[in-house]
């Protein structure tokens, strides 16, 4: 199932629940199929990794950001700093643009 989805890649987020609260950090990565999306420096998991894997030659215990679901999260305005939900508009060339609800400006 595919969804639209108000987050994109490079935008600032914020964690809205669970132990990451109050986070931000930049999306990474989105997968809109899962409705999943990886935030940098957040919701760390260990991996451990076996000798002679491509990563890590040598083995050992690897951290890296796991994945948050996408109604965990919401869009940070660059301009307010403040949490939103973009309103969409579409400009006279026909294409549409994420806007701010608090500030009316555009986010992109």
């Amino acid at each position: 199932m595919w969804t639209r989805s108000n987050i994109r890649k490079g935008d600032t987020v914020e964690v809205l629940t669970g132990k990451e609260r109050g986070k931000r950090g930049k999306v990474i990565k989105v997968e809109p199929g899962k409705e999943v999306a990886l935030v940098e420096k957040l919701n760390f998991q260990k991996r451990h990794l076996r000798p002679g894997h491509p990563q890590t030659p040598q083995g050992g215990i690897v951290e890296k950001e796991g994945p948050l679901k996408i109604s965990l999260l919401m869009l940070v305005c660059p301009k307010c700093q403040k949490r939103t939900r973009p309103r969409f508009r579409k400009l006279e060339s026909g294409s549409r643009v994420r806007v701010c609800r608090k500030c009316e400006e555009h986010i992109d």
